[in-house]
Parts: structure tokens; C-alpha cells; sequence
């Protein structure tokens, strides 16, 4: 079999199974759970074999697609079918939702074998079959993550330790100013509030007070938001590159890694003093996408904050931003805005944003 040139840039817009926009097509989405991918279709009157039974050449592209997808999820962008074997094993009635599922069963570097089963709602199976896929080409999607208020939520106890830091000069900080400001680095945030220039040797006594005080309240209490461990763990089952870029220092995000149980998890991590300025310039996630070695353009960044989205989007990256922290309003320069981590999965963060 001849594979397709590797000069020519294929895609899937109109594809006949998944695109919403062709107007003849399956329109199906895809999700992943974090073991397998899923699709739901229900066929109707021109998705016909024999009367109100669904064509078996549709039931076989429900399965190629879905194998396909499975096949993305472990980090191939493209392949190429190279063998199937169905067994049709009950009559498939239109107007019946029917579920696809498919699941990678061996990866090697040239060739990956996945399984799919379509399936009734009451688990009666339909189809099942065997895929085996050319590797065409890997996938170099890199994704990029902010620590606080993305993955650990950890608001309250950096607004309460500033709160002390800055009334022990006289200042009152409010949560209007810290709302503003997370997610950017300390010195940025004493600069914006101080409102006049400090010694070096102020602003590193007012930092080492603040996250002394960050730590003490924080241990023992951090916790997740929904949905971002259960995405990192798909994410790193996956193959793809994952990278921390956080403002906070080393001590906070080693700290933070630790109470959630992600030591290990990122095979990159960048802190605020790694970087000459803070968000929102962008050189901390252009620092993150060099020692990766990826461009900006394989790189997508999940940040809460609009001077995070700002500095993401500065760098050339794709980012989706999560409304834990600020409203979906002020996030609207990322390229996709969702409420919770919850609602997002492996082939969402891939493939539509």
C-alpha cells in the first residue's frame, strides 16, 4: 500500500465521519474516558440497508473511526488503516442509539493494533473488530499547564498569606487586587501594589514572608479541581509532552506536587524566577517549549488567570482557559473557555481547540 506523501498537509474538515460540517456526514464526537474512546450515533431512515437495519458499511466506519481516535489518544496524529477484521454479530435497528468504543491493544513505533465493539444500550454487542494502523506520523502536541487556580485551588490560601504580608506595612490588600494579579509573579504583585520602587532586598524579605506563610497554611490542605488530575493522567498514558510553567517558586510547586501525588507527572518544569519577566509577558512559556524542544505552535496552555491567557497567546500558542478563578468574560482571548476541567477531554484538548 502506498502511503500518502508526507510533503502534503492532509486534513479531516469534511471527513465523512467526524466533521460537523458536512452536511451528509456522521457529525460524530468522540470523547475519551482515560482507558478507551467513545462515540454515540442513532441512524436513521437514510442510514438504511435492509429496512430499519443500518447499513453494514456504516456500522464499519463507526469502528474505523472510533479505532482511529483510540489510536490519536496514544499519541499518533496520523495513520493509515492497514487491515481490519469485522464480525457482525446482530442486526443494528435505526432509531436506536448505538455506542462505539475502541481501545489501543499494542503500540509499537511503526504499527498500532486497536480494538472497537458497537454495542445497544443494554450492552447487546452489534460489531466487533480488529484494527491495525501504519504509523504515519507522531504527534508533537505538547501541553502546557498553570498550577495555581488550574490544577491545585489554592486561591484562598495565597490571598490570605498576601493579606498578612501587606498588613504588616500598613497596606490593605483586597481580593479585587489579588483577583487581578494571580497567577503573575511575586515581584510583579508587590510592584503593582507597593506603587513605588523597593529595594532588591525588600522584595525578598516581603516574598520569603509571603510564601513562608503560603506554605504554612496550604500544607496538609491543598486540593484538586475537579477533573485536572484524572486529564493529567490521560495526557501522560498518552505519550504526549507535559510541562508545569507556574510563577510560584520551586518551594510552593513542590509542595503543591506533593499533597496532590503528581511528583514525577510533567517532564518539564519551569518557575517564576526562571523567567527575567512575568506574566503577562511570554517568555516563561517560551522557556517551557525550548527545553521541551517543541515550537510554540505544538504547544497548548491551560491557564485560570487573563494575564496567564495573555502570555500564552503572546508566546503563539493555542490556550484554553478554565474559569475557576475570573469569569468566562475576562478570559475570552483564549481560544476556548470552559468552566471546569471536568468537561474537557484528551481528544478536546487535541483536536478542538
Amino acid at each position: 500500500m502506498e502511503i500518502p506523501r508526507l510533503d502534503v498537509e492532509y486534513t479531516a474538515r469534511l471527513c465523512f465521519a467526524c466533521s460537523q460540517e458536512n452536511p451528509i456526514g456522521l457529525k460524530l464526537k468522540p470523547v475519551h474516558d482515560g482507558e478507551k474512546v467513545i462515540a454515540e450515533f442513532t441512524a436513521g431512515k437514510f442510514h438504511q440497508g435492509w429496512n430499519d437495519v443500518v447499513h453494514g458499511g456504516i456500522l464499519y466506519t463507526l469502528l474505523d473511526e472510533v479505532t482511529a481516535y483510540a489510536m490519536l489518544c496514544h499519541g499518533i496524529e496520523f495513520g493509515v488503516t492497514a487491515k481490519s477484521e469485522i464480525k457482525f454479530k446482530q442486526v443494528a435497528p435505526i432509531n436506536e442509539p448505538i455506542q462505539a468504543s475502541a481501545w489501543v491493544t499494542k503500540l509499537t513505533k511503526r504499527l498500532v493494533e486497536t480494538k472497537g465493539v458497537l454495542t445497544l444500550k443494554d450492552n447487546t454487542v452489534l460489531v466487533d473488530g480488529d484494527f491495525l494502523f501504519y504509523v504515519w506520523r507522531q504527534s508533537k502536541k505538547t501541553i502546557l499547564w498553570d498550577m495555581d487556580g488550574v490544577i491545585a485551588d489554592s486561591y484562598s490560601f495565597h490571598f490570605a498569606a498576601w493579606q498578612e504580608t501587606f498588613a504588616k506595612r500598613g497596606i490593605k490588600f483586597t481580593k479585587e487586587d489579588f483577583t487581578k494579579l494571580f497567577g503573575t509573579r511575586n515581584d510583579f504583585i508587590i510592584g503593582s501594589i507597593m506603587g513605588r520602587e523597593l529595594s532588591e532586598g525588600d522584595v525578598k524579605i516581603m516574598v520569603q514572608e509571603k510564601e513562608e506563610n503560603f506554605r504554612r497554611k496550604a500544607k496538609g490542605s491543598i486540593k484538586p479541581f475537579p477533573g485536572g488530575v484524572r486529564l493529567l493522567n490521560a495526557i501522560k498514558k498518552g505519550n504526549f509532552k507535559l510541562g508545569l510553567v507556574s510563577s510560584a517558586p520551586k518551594e510552593n510547586i513542590d509542595l503543591v506536587l506533593s499533597e496532590l501525588n503528581l511528583e514525577g507527572i510533567f517532564d518539564c518544569i519551569v518557575f517564576g524566577q526562571e523567567a527575567s519577566e512575568s506574566k503577562p509577558g511570554p517568555q516563561i512559556y517560551l522557556l517551557a517549549a525550548k527545553k521541551l524542544e517543541v515550537t510554540p505552535n505544538d504547544c497548548v496552555v491551560i491557564e485560570d488567570s487573563p494575564l496567564g491567557v495573555k502570555a500564552a497567546k503572546t508566546a503563539g500558542m493555542k490556550c484554553l482557559a478554565i474559569a475557576n478563578t475570573h469569569p468566562r468574560q475576562k478570559l475570552e482571548e483564549a481560544d476556548k473557555v470552559v468552566d471546569s476541567l471536568e468537561k474537557v477531554d484528551l481528544i478536546t484538548l487535541l483536536t478542538r481547540i
